[in-house]
């Protein structure tokens, strides 16, 4: 019996089919944990990552360290490697949309693009509404914020609520998959090792395109054979009434003031995974559009700028080293969020109490987000430690396929099996991070890799998906008409998006 264990602990440790058997059984011990019994990813993760670490035969001493000394273990170097990059980003995100959000911003971005388009071109302006504003809001909060504005513009144009909803709801999603300072990219990047700027590049060049497609173009062929209606009761359309077009947005379950809860979809999928929970504020000098657009452009310019800045300039030039500090995410962000609290917040009227107490109770939520990130990570140090993570490495390349297939199929599996985006991404960048790392790859590639990455954990979004009962309560569709419409949006998104991302691959 000894020598059987023997030899099967040998093949399990040392043999590619018994480690690609081990990576097999952990993701479908955590995917029983997450369905089934409902443990919490964060929990689920751990307690996966400690299983498969000490089956695969690591040292208990290289686990988890010893009373006397524990910082070099997997379980600290695994969390702390990615949360020393990801934890400001997300805090000093989740900050700014909070500013932008109560300064009544969306609104004022809502409204005067609805004037510029016109009746008719309304579904594009609050496409371009959820395309801002998903830039530094959140899914859920920004369908919170949005949607009183969405009813109204439905209730005058006199068509289906879906022809509205779907353009914004596109913007909203892609942003939230494919740009930081959102969750799901920020963790991709820091898991695989590239440059936010990199990110930015080919997160717009992907997403634009899986937007114009997913929100524009289906948005107006389902939102003609789909005619849903807006309740009355929905619906106040007096400027400064809550729902109005110069009001706050309503409270209620999921909404601000209510629950979204972590643990959601997770943007594009993870559309529950955060949010600040404050109501608009009154106000009787709303923003300009230009000053909106500046305040969300500022850390976008200054993270590309230092991409740019590094491959334009030399290494001795005083500029370039101006360009990488200030393009540095988190030194970009916290520009950008002084910038926001004084021209939204005290050149406004509002006082710095005020502007404490947002930022404090725009950060409670992203507590589960990190400790998800976090986790994710040690998993995918534990898969490197077993030697998992270089025998699924081998076996994707002895098959011939290409990284950035693997990559947004793994991601689209569990995306599709347990909901979470953030999961299907952390879970994702932890097995192909010895591929990627092993490949040679250039920043760009890696962040097409990333970008598929994203693109697959958004794909679908059914039943199990926060994100899919939020846009069916709000905008009033069955589970009929919400996979008919927003499952397959999500899932066009999906496929253009990685679509992009394949055809970039081919020529950098």
């Amino acid at each position: 019996m000894g020598a059987l264990l023997g030899a099967f602990a040998t093949w399990l440790h040392h043999d590619t089919a018994g480690l690609l058997t081990l990576a097999t059984v952990s993701v479908a011990v955590l995917l029983l944990l997450i369905i089934k019994f409902k443990v919490e990813p964060f929990i689920a993760l751990i307690v996966v990552s400690v299983l498969v670490a000490l089956a695969g035969g690591v040292s208990i001493n290289d686990l988890v360290g010893t009373p006397i000394k524990s910082s070099a273990s997997l379980l600290e170097t695994g969390f702390g490697s990615i949360l020393g990059h990801i934890a400001p980003i997300i805090g000093l995100g989740t900050v700014l949309g909070a500013v932008l959000e109560r300064s009544g911003g969306a609104d004022v971005l809502t409204t005067r693009l609805l004037t510029l388009f016109g009746p008719k071109g309304a579904p594009l302006a609050m496409g371009l509404t959820g395309l801002i504003l998903g830039i530094p809001v959140f899914f859920d909060i920004g369908v919170f914020v949005v949607a009183p504005l969405v009813y109204v513009a439905a209730k005058r144009g006199g068509r289906s609520l879906v022809l509205y909803a779907m353009p914004m709801l596109a913007g909203l999603s892609m942003t939230h998959a494919f740009l930081p300072p959102h969750p799901g990219p920020v963790a991709a990047a820091g898991l695989l090792h590239v440059s936010l700027g990199w990110i930015i590049i080919m997160g717009l060049s992907c997403g634009i395109p899986a937007w114009l497609v997913a929100g524009v173009w289906w948005g107006s062929f389902i939102g003609r054979r789909i005619h849903i209606e807006v309740p009355d009761e929905l619906v106040v359309l007096e400027p400064g009434s809550p729902g109005g077009p110069d009001g706050p947005a309503p409270d209620g379950p999921g909404g601000p003031g209510g629950s979204g809860g972590p643990g959601g979809s997770g943007g594009p999928g993870g559309s529950g995974e955060g949010g600040t929970g404050t109501a608009t504020l009154p106000r009787t000098r709303p923003p300009s559009l230009a000053l909106i657009n500046f305040i969300v452009l500022v850390p976008m310019v200054l993270i590309l700028g230092a991409t740019v800045g590094t491959i334009a300039l030399p290494a001795a030039s005083a500029f370039r080293s101006v360009l990488l500090f200030v393009g540095t995410p988190a030194i970009a962000l916290t520009i950008a969020v002084l910038v926001a609290m004084y021209l939204l917040g005290i050149r406004r009227g509002m006082t710095v109490t005020e502007l404490g107490e947002i930022t404090g109770a725009s950060l409670k939520p992203i507590g589960m987000i990190l400790l998800v990130v976090g986790a994710g990570s040690f998993f995918g140090a534990v898969l490197r430690a077993t030697g998992v993570g270089d025998a699924l490495a081998h076996s994707l390349t002895a098959g011939g396929m290409p990284v950035i297939l693997a990559a947004y199929l793994i991601s689209c599996a569990l995306r599709l099996a347990q909901g979470s985006a953030t999961v299907a991404i952390v879970t994702t960048a932890g097995i192909i991070e010895p591929l990627v790392s092993a490949g040679g790859y250039s920043q760009a590639q890696v962040a097409l890799i990333v970008i598929a990455v994203s693109a697959g954990s958004i794909i679908a979004s059914h039943v199990n998906d926060g994100g899919f009962w939020i846009v069916a309560r709000y905008f009033n569709m069955s589970v009929k008409d919400t996979l008919k419409t927003w499952t397959a949006l999500e899932t066009i998104l999906s496929v253009v998006g990685f679509a992009a991302a394949g055809l970039l691959w081919t020529v950098v």
